[in-house]
C-alpha cells in the first residue's frame, strides 16, 4: 500500500501548534455576518393562516420563499426555522456555488445519462440567474464567477485528467493546465496539473447569502418565524397545519426544507443520512503571502482525490480549507458533539501547510463542521405527499448551494400541478434508494470510506466493495 502527497511531506508538529494559537471553535461565515443581516427574529406564537407554510430556514427554504413571491407577490407565505436563519449547513459551507445538479457530470452520466444534455443546460441557466440574482434583488452575497481548479495531486490521477481532457476538447470554457501552467496559476507543490473549469462555479459568502434571502424574502412579505420548530404535521380538511411548541399555521401547501434533519415524513425518514465535514479559515494574508502563492484568478479549489479537499479565497483573502475526512456516527444522529474534532482539524492544518508550505506561520482564525445531508444518488431528490399538498427535497449531499435554487422551483412547479421540463425529468420523478436501518447503514457507509480512502493509497484502483456499489449504480468517487 503506498502513500499520498499528505504522508510523504509532512509540516512539522511545531508548525500545526502554532496555527492554532486563538482559534475560534464555530463558523467564520456567521461570525462575520453584520448586525443589520442578523436580526433577532420572533417565535411564532398562537395560530395563524397563510398559503404556503415552508419549514426550514437554510437556502432551501429561503429559495422557495423567494421565488414563490416572484410568482404570486400577493400569496401569503410563512416559513419557520427551528433555530436562527443559515445557522446550520446553509451558514457554514465553503461557498462553491456550482452549476451542476447531479453532483458532477460522472455521476450524473452514471444514473440520468440521456437527460444530462438537458440537466447540464437547466444547471448553468440556473447559476446564471443565482449571479444575476444580487443585481435584481440588491443583494450582496459576494458572488465570484471564478470558476473551479480541479489538480491532480498523485501520479495515478494525471490519467484521469487526460481523460476528462478528451471529453471536454470542444469545450472553451475547460482549460488543461500542465504542470507549469498549473504552478504558474497557483503554486502548490503538490500539484502536477489541473482542469480549469472556468464558468461553472462561483464563489459566494455562504453566510451572507442566507441572511440576503432572507431580508429581500421579508421585503416582499414573507413572514419567517425562529426559533420555532415543527414537531407535527397533520393534513385535514384539505389543509395542512403545523404544530409547534407555541404556535400553529394553517396553510393550502407545505414545503419541507430541512434537509439533513429528520422529515416530518415518515416515508423519507431513510432516505439521508448525516455526514459530518470540518473545515478551517485562516486570517487575512498579507499581500506577501498571497504573492508567494500566486492565485490571481481565485478560483475554487477541488483535488481529484477520493477523499478530497475544497479551498478557496474569501474576499479579505483569508484561505477556507476544509473536506478530507466526511465522518458518519451510528445512529444516524444530528449531534453538536460530533462537530468538537480537534484531531480532524489538526489533519487538515497538516494537509494544508502540505499544500502551502510557503505560508508556515499562518494562523487560523476559525474550525467549525456541519453535517451533510447526503442520499445514495448523492444528489437531491424531490416529491409530493399529502395528495399534492405537500413537497419537499432533500439529500443534496454538499452540492447544494446552488441547486437548492433550482429545487425551490421544482417544489413550486410540483405544488401547482405543472408539467415542463424540470417536473418530468426522470431525476425528479423517481425516487433513490433508501439507506438501510442500523446497523447496516454504519457498517456501509464506514466500509465505503475505509474503501476509497484504500483507494487513494493505491492507485486509485477501487476495490470489490467499491466495484459492486458501481454495478449497482451506487458508486461514487468524490
Amino acid at each position: 500500500m503506498g502513500t499520498t502527497v499528505f504522508e510523504r511531506r509532512v509540516p512539522s508538529a511545531s508548525v500545526i501548534d502554532e496555527s492554532f494559537t486563538n482559534t475560534r471553535e464555530g463558523a467564520f461565515w456567521i461570525d462575520d455576518l453584520p448586525a443589520d443581516l442578523r436580526p433577532d427574529r420572533p417565535s411564532l406564537r398562537g395560530t395563524t393562516s397563510a398559503d404556503l407554510v415552508i419549514v426550514g430556514g437554510g437556502y432551501t427554504g429561503l429559495w422557495t420563499a423567494l421565488l414563490a413571491k416572484e410568482r404570486d407577490p400577493g400569496r401569503r407565505i410563512v416559513l419557520l426555522e427551528a433555530n436562527r436563519v443559515g445557522w446550520a449547513a446553509s451558514g457554514r459551507n465553503g461557498g462553491f456555488c456550482e452549476s451542476s445538479l447531479t453532483h458532477g457530470d460522472e455521476n450524473g452520466q452514471n444514473r440520468w445519462p440521456g437527460e444530462m444534455p438537458t440537466l447540464h443546460r437547466l444547471g448553468l441557466e440556473n447559476l446564471d440567474e443565482i449571479e444575476a440574482s444580487e443585481a435584481q434583488f440588491g443583494m450582496d452575497f459576494h458572488f465570484e464567477r471564478t470558476g473551479q481548479l480541479a489538480p491532480a495531486i498523485e501520479p495515478h490521477q494525471l490519467e484521469w485528467l487526460d481523460e476528462w481532457r478528451a471529453e471536454a476538447a470542444d469545450d472553451p470554457h475547460v482549460v488543461y493546465l500542465d504542470e507549469a501552467a498549473v504552478q504558474a496559476s497557483v503554486a502548490s507543490p503538490t500539484y502536477l496539473a489541473a482542469m480549469w473549469e472556468q464558468r461553472t462555479c462561483g464563489l459566494v459568502h455562504p453566510a451572507r447569502m442566507a441572511a440576503e434571502l432572507a431580508r429581500v424574502a421579508e421585503e416582499r412579505g414573507v413572514e419567517i418565524f425562529e426559533r420555532s420548530r415543527v414537531a407535527a404535521m397533520e393534513t385535514r380538511g384539505g389543509r395542512v397545519s403545523l404544530m409547534t411548541a407555541s404556535g400553529r399555521v394553517d396553510a393550502e401547501q407545505a414545503v419541507l426544507a430541512t434537509n439533513v434533519f429528520p422529515s416530518l415524513l415518515k416515508r423519507n425518514r431513510l432516505m439521508t443520512v448525516p455526514v459530518y465535514d470540518y473545515a478551517l479559515m485562516t486570517e487575512p494574508l498579507t499581500g506577501d503571502q498571497l504573492a508567494s502563492i500566486g492565485w490571481a484568478d481565485r478560483q475554487g479549489i477541488g483535488d481529484m482525490a477520493n477523499q478530497f479537499h475544497y479551498y478557496r479565497l474569501s474576499r479579505d483573502n483569508r484561505i477556507l480549507f476544509g473536506g478530507y475526512d466526511a465522518l458518519y456516527h451510528y445512529g444516524r444522529r444530528v449531534d453538536p458533539a460530533y462537530e468538537h474534532r480537534p484531531d480532524v482539524w489538526r489533519k487538515l492544518a497538516s494537509h494544508f501547510f502540505t499544500t502551502f508550505p510557503q505560508l508556515e506561520g499562518l494562523r487560523f482564525s476559525h474550525q467549525w463542521a456541519g453535517a451533510i445531508d447526503t442520499s445514495t444518488q448523492f444528489t437531491a431528490f424531490f416529491g409530493t405527499a399529502r395528495g399534492g399538498r405537500v413537497a419537499y427535497a432533500a439529500g443534496f449531499t454538499g452540492l447544494g448551494v446552488g441547486s437548492t435554487r433550482f429545487a425551490g422551483n421544482v417544489m413550486l412547479d410540483l405544488l401547482a400541478g405543472t408539467k415542463n421540463e424540470r417536473t418530468e425529468l426522470e431525476m425528479v420523478r423517481k425516487r433513490p434508494l433508501p439507506f438501510p436501518p442500523e446497523p447496516a447503514a454504519a457498517i456501509g457507509i464506514n466500509a465505503t470510506r475505509w474503501s476509497l480512502d484504500r483507494a487513494d493509497h493505491n492507485g486509485g484502483r477501487r476495490n470489490l466493495l467499491l466495484k459492486t456499489l458501481d454495478a449497482l449504480g451506487l458508486g461514487f468517487d468524490s
